[in-house]
């Protein structure tokens, strides 16, 4: 039994094939999915997800890379997270690789997820990418962690150092490792990989994205993160079993839904 943490199936590519998308994740043992939110103005169709299918939960956020789109409130986004299928604040974080210039913007948007986190009880569904040293901050300045009265969360899609993700976990966060760290070119994410416990281990496809090996290059679906459970049970030299438990059970800690 799987669970794919972190996936975008309202895409429109993904969207149009549901009752596909459904039949491959049954035939695969991937009992649930997260579908996370990116923006606003397509947050409907998050939820309508959803409130449809009932192994599929969804998030409520703005993505840090969205520049031209409506900014969230911390008003707004508590209001829209008082949903029984709403189990998650994001996707939120910082994105220094895509963005260039004064994004003074993306740091307060990240700060009003983590009230609304802090709010809602609801756990952060959080994007780092080169910007990482600025995210563990606010995360700290915030008060996201469960040490400092945070409901914690997950590092989705998680490829930074070590470092980062022990002061991650320091802070009651779960690390989610996506199809990139199948890839040959990912010695380093796998070293992190090795090295983190399975205690705080989710896994996630991303798709449409980042489908693993041997799907690498095609269009990515939530069936697929058995793959990634595979590569992650070969990789740390444990049974499959235990990983899929394991992540399952974590999965349902975190973000504190009934199975």
């Amino acid at each position: 039994m799987y669970i794919d943490s972190h996936c975008h199936i309202n895409f429109p590519e993904l969207a149009a094939r549901m009752p596909e998308i459904l039949a491959k994740m049954a035939e695969n043992k991937v009992t649930h999915a997260l579908c996370v939110s990116v923006n606003l103005p397509e947050f409907p169709q998050v939820l309508a997800l959803a409130e449809q299918y009932p192994n599929i939960f969804a998030s409520v956020g703005v993505h840090p890379d969205y520049e031209d789109t409506p900014e969230p409130s911390v008003e707004e986004l508590v209001r829209l997270a008082d949903h029984p299928r709403i189990i998650a604040i994001g996707e939120t974080g910082l994105d220094y690789f895509r963005l260039t210039g004064d994004l003074e913007w993306q740091r307060e948007r990240f700060r009003t997820h983590i009230k609304a986190s802090r709010i809602t009880r609801k756990p952060l569904i959080i994007h780092t990418r080169a910007s990482s040293e600025d995210t563990i901050r606010i995360m700290r300045e915030e008060g996201a962690g469960t040490e400092a009265g945070g409901v914690g969360g997950v590092m989705h899609c998680f490829t930074e150092s070590l470092e980062v993700a022990k002061a991650a976990i320091e802070m009651g966060f779960y690390i989610s490792f996506s199809g990139i760290v199948t890839f040959k070119s990912a010695k380093d994410l796998q070293a992190v990989a090795r090295e983190v416990p399975m205690e705080r281990i989710l896994i996630e496809t991303d798709s449409p994205y980042l489908a693993p090996v041997p799907f690498r290059g095609r269009m990515n679906e939530p069936g697929y993160v058995a793959h990634v459970a595979e590569y992650l049970s070969a990789l740390k030299g444990i049974p499959l079993a235990r990983v899929a438990q394991q992540s399952t059970d974590n999965f349902f800690k975190l973000f504190n839904v009934e199975r």
